[in-house]
């Protein structure tokens, strides 16, 4: 089965790279174009390295790129991150069409940030989805689909990192088996069940310290490592990226103004919210990299009454 392998970054180069190691006939890949002055793509880079044929279109509605897609005569597209719009026509090119990966258990969490919202929002669990790509934003039928809990330590790091990435190339090698065989699935997305959110951006990462501490946890490590969550201090933004949640017992009885810093420890500092605290242990000040709390309390010289805002 000729199959050509369409996609980006380390995700698109580790399916490539298993796919090539099972011994399938990968006959050409397509990437993302790069930015100018940006370092080509892992993909690239490991399509480069195996000899085979590297095409990077800036569209895919032009009729050039699809007579060039046609040329290859592919069985199979193997979708695995893709960024760009494809049409259906270059969709249903391949003689048994094309297949993608996605990091949600569709028809939920549809759009590009699938794996921050479900933290962010609550959710116990979450999964990625193999389905068949049309002209829908991830609407197409689902070919399988693989589920994984969200703990309350989990952060959109350890969730794509640790489970969604690795779960998602042997997805991808399962779901390439059904379709040789003829036994791949095709079902129907229940659409009363769909739901759609917004890219997860600088926007959606403000940490308002009036909130309840369950809803900024989440936020915290739904952010983590992008965008993000944020706040103000002194009129310059703070980023925060680990911090750990100190419940009240009795909210009423909390001392400190919202976002206060009440307390200045060796690894960390502590903030008042709305019904508990935080200790807020690893953060990235404005123009500057992620460090330790203990070394932004010491070049910041935070100090005991300093508020977030």
């Amino acid at each position: 089965m000729r199959i050509v392998v369409h996609g980006q970054q380390a995700f698109g180069k580790a399916v490539l790279e298993a796919l090539i190691k099972r011994g399938e006939d990968v006959v050409a890949v397509y990437v993302a174009p790069e930015k100018e002055g940006a370092k080509a793509d892992p993909l690239k880079e490991a399509a480069l390295a195996a000899k085979l044929p590297v095409f990077q279109p800036d569209s895919y509605k032009k009729p050039e790129v699809l007579a060039e897609f046609k040329a290859l005569k592919p069985d199979l597209q193997v979708m695995a991150f893709v960024t760009l719009f494809v049409p259906e026509e270059f969709l249903n090119a391949p003689a048994k069409g094309s297949i993608q990966y996605h990091p949600s258990l569709l028809p939920a969490y549809r759009g590009a940030s699938a794996i921050n919202w479900p933290i962010i929002k609550g959710e116990k669990e979450t999964g990625l989805s193999i389905f068949w790509p049309d002209n829908g934003l991830d609407t197409g039928d689902v070919l399988l689909q693989k589920k994984t809990p969200i703990s309350s330590s989990d952060t959109l790091g350890t969730i794509y990192f640790d489970r969604l990435f690795p779960m998602g190339v042997e997805a991808m090698m399962e779901s390439v088996e059904l379709v040789k065989a003829g036994k791949a699935p095709r079902i129907k997305q229940d659409e009363s069940k769909a739901t759609y959110e917004g890219r997860c951006g600088p926007g959606n990462a403000k940490i308002d310290w009036g909130k309840p501490w369950e809803q900024i946890d989440r936020l915290i490590r739904g952010c983590n490592p992008a965008p993000g969550a944020w706040c103000m201090l002194d009129g310059k933004t703070v980023k925060i990226f680990d911090a750990k949640p100190l419940p009240a017992k009795d909210p009423k009885g909390i001392a400190g103004k919202l976002g206060e810093v009440v307390a200045v420890e060796a690894d960390g500092f502590i903030v008042v919210c709305a019904d508990g605290r935080f200790k807020v242990t690893r953060v990235q000040p404005a123009d500057g990299k992620k460090i330790d709390a203990g070394e932004f309390i010491a070049t910041a010289k935070l100090a005991v009454g300093a508020r977030f805002t």
